[in-house]
């Protein structure tokens, strides 16, 4: 891609253009007006700035020099013609125009899938690091295919490999990259009977993932630990509430057998009592 892409027009992040425009396609900043090939004539006169540009190319954003022969190639040749999301596979006219490339399996990717792509693309689709074809430890890594391959399922009578390079992938044929050097990592399933490991008696499969269902059914243990302190401070009060009925009710028995004669609390008043 760099090979046939010179420049671009702005700076995706930052927005800023560049002084002096670059030709996507020839690389120049000049137009010397050594050959008749302008479709703006200028005689006698270097154009440079946006004076020497003629477009901008509508799916890479990069300028285009008004010279002919740019002008007609370039979009044909343009790599970001075919260019599309491989997460949601969108073209450029789709997403608006920003088009990345994964620094893991240089795939095409646009500004909404970027970030989440890149950090899940070293995930295989198998769950152990061995070979698709055999049981060997697979030594090469495809990270387009995420499969790994050994040494002997890596040759292929389609892709020849390269020398001094690493070993095509036998199914895309892109470049496989050894599995030490990666920050590779497998599925997991957070669901399904193997989600649990084999434990000490020999227990796994439906049984461990039942006993893992059970165990995790109402949450972490901190989540087991909140409620449990919960029911014990419920516990306490309830206690709490018991003992003082109690104390009430021993010392309202207290009080039954006292007498105190007439009182104001009784209903009675002094002028209400008659003398003998």
């Amino acid at each position: 891609m760099t090979r046939r892409q010179k420049n671009r027009a702005f700076c995706y992040f930052c927005n800023s253009v560049q002084k002096l425009p670059i030709c996507a396609q020839c690389g120049k900043t000049k137009c010397m007006m050594k050959s008749s090939d302008c479709v703006i004539k200028h005689a006698g006169v270097y154009s440079t700035g946006l004076a020497m540009v003629g477009a901008i190319c509508d799916f890479c954003e990069a300028w285009v020099c008004h010279g002919r022969k740019c002008l007609s190639t370039h979009a044909c040749a343009c790599p970001l013609t075919d260019a599309e999301c491989v997460e949601c596979e969108r073209g450029v006219w789709d997403h608006g125009g920003r088009i990345f490339s994964c620094s893991f399996c240089h795939n095409f990717l646009c500004e909404d899938d970027q970030f989440e792509h890149q950090a899940s693309c070293q995930v295989l689709e198998a769950e152990t690091f061995k070979c698709v074809s055999c049981n060997r430890l697979g030594q090469h890594s495809c990270l387009r295919c995420k499969a790994c391959f050994c040494d002997d399922h890596t040759r292929s009578k389609v892709f020849k490999q390269e020398k001094g390079k690493q070993p095509p992938c036998p199914k895309c044929g892109h470049e496989t990259q050894e599995t030490k050097d990666l920050s590779m990592s497998t599925r997991s399933l957070k669901f399904g009977r193997q989600t649990g490991g084999e434990e000490g008696d020999g227990a796994s499969g439906y049984d461990a993932y039942w006993k893992n269902l059970s165990s995790d059914k109402y949450g972490d243990s901190s989540y087991h630990d909140e409620e449990e302190d919960e029911d014990e401070a419920e516990d306490d009060e309830e206690e709490e509430d018991e003992v003082g009925k109690d104390s009430d009710a021993e010392s309202s028995d207290l009080f039954t057998n006292l007498n105190l004669g007439r009182t104001y609390a009784s209903g009675y008043a002094h002028y209400e009592e008659q003398d003998n």
